[in-house]
């Protein structure tokens, strides 16, 4: 009877977060506790789906800068042919790309952030949030690891862990094919195109 959780899902990234069915056996909500109008529950939901696709866009942003400043560091330090891997041009490249993404992004979460403060519409930002959130920090792990060499697959350093924790971001919250999906449906729909679900 009541709310019991279910089975502990063993999950190959965001291990820090328990993931498991919760399953309602007789229970009972009082009228005062009711979140939101009753009969319009999926769209509740719904709308804090979108904010939760800002906190994804977040933490991306967290996670991807992160891994930049781990690289940097790393590429101080690291030697390759007696010469600081910060000095191999390749690395500088993806250094550049790494910090010019993740400024893109943050500006864009920042924007975003203000508009659910200020109580503006921000779903479609939300979806962007949560689409280059996701990949610019799979991209910049990606990078770090890449240059760290085999180093960057090892337990010992952080970035196997964030390799595993970025790749969820693509997948909840709504996959980001989804995200394409109605970003762009919602960009036509604007111009007068009318494409079913």
């Amino acid at each position: 009877m009541g709310p019991k959780v279910g089975v502990i899902e063993k999950k190959l990234g965001i291990r820090a977060s328990a993931t498991s069915e919760i399953i309602f056996d007789e229970v009972e909500v009082p009228a005062a506790n009711v979140i939101g109008q009753e009969g319009l529950g999926f769209v509740t939901f719904m709308k804090t789906l979108d904010l939760g696709r800002v906190t994804v866009g977040a933490a991306s942003l967290g996670g991807a800068q992160k891994a930049l400043e781990d690289v940097i560091n790393y590429a101080r330090l690291a030697e390759r042919y007696g010469m600081s891997l910060a000095h191999e041009q390749q690395v500088q490249f993806m250094i550049a790309d790494m910090y010019s993404w993740i400024e893109m992004l943050r500006g864009l979460v920042y924007r975003t952030a203000w508009m659910v403060d200020n109580h503006r519409p921000f779903a479609r930002e939300a979806y962007v949030c949560k689409l280059m959130g996701s990949e610019i920090a799979s991209k910049c792990v990606s990078y770090a690891m890449e240059i760290h060499g085999a180093l960057g697959l090892s337990r010992d350093y952080p970035l196997e862990r964030a390799f595993r924790d970025a790749r969820i971001a693509e997948i909840f919250e709504g996959t980001n094919e989804i995200q394409r999906i109605i970003i762009a449906r919602d960009l036509l729909r604007e111009v007068g195109v009318a494409i079913e679900p």
